[in-house]
């Protein structure tokens, strides 16, 4: 694997109620972790989105849109453009415009994560209103990877409580200890 790759690709799912999550989350990991994350937020298709910008704020990671065939490295965060359907392959990202339907974003590219990364594909489904996300779970635990799903924490628990209930969930924990369990995963694959 080349030095620019990342361990794992960590996707971040979430909608409503979402962003202090995000914020939180990105907060509390160091700049260093060798992974790269991936945030699909349910946005307004003709919304200008100042995610990246926002989100940029709290970490010492680089933060951006993500582009077709912008390559994925690690210590970075991408989140997702508006109006699109983001998918990866050979860590690469693959963006499709516009969007394919509403709420399914997260699930498309759980998906693709999953059959691009297989064990290093990690999941994780915060807060949001509908199931986006939960057939994502599915896929990614199909192929070996580890998923997450915000526990009551959430401040609108209807993604992540429909993650729970396909029991393909591996960790139901609040966000506060959802880095060290990252920190572990990573540490595990590298034996």
């Amino acid at each position: 694997m080349g030095a620019l790759h990342p361990n794992l690709i960590v996707g971040i799912g979430g909608s409503a109620g979402a962003l202090n999550a995000y914020k939180a989350l990105l907060g509390a990991l160091p700049s260093n972790t060798g992974m790269a994350f991936v945030i699909i937020s349910h946005m307004n298709p003709t919304a200008h989105s100042q995610l990246a910008e926002i989100l940029s704020r709290h970490t010492q990671m680089a933060v951006k849109v993500a582009s077709d065939a912008m390559p994925i490295l690690v210590n970075h965060v991408y989140v997702i453009p508006s109006d699109a359907d983001l998918l990866m392959e050979n860590y690469t990202f693959k963006v499709i415009s516009p969007r394919s339907g509403r709420n399914k974003q997260i699930d498309l590219f759980f998906t693709s994560l999953a059959a691009a990364m297989g064990e290093r594909a990690i999941g994780i489904v915060l807060s949001g209103y509908d199931h986006d996300g939960t057939k994502g779970c599915k896929q990614i635990k199909a192929n070996g990877g580890k998923t997450f799903a915000q526990d009551m924490s959430a401040e609108v628990d209807f993604m992540p409580l429909s993650a729970q209930d396909s029991g393909n969930v591996d960790f139901v924990i609040p966000l506060g200890e959802i880095p060290d369990k990252l920190k572990s995963l990573a540490a595990a694959l590298k034996t």
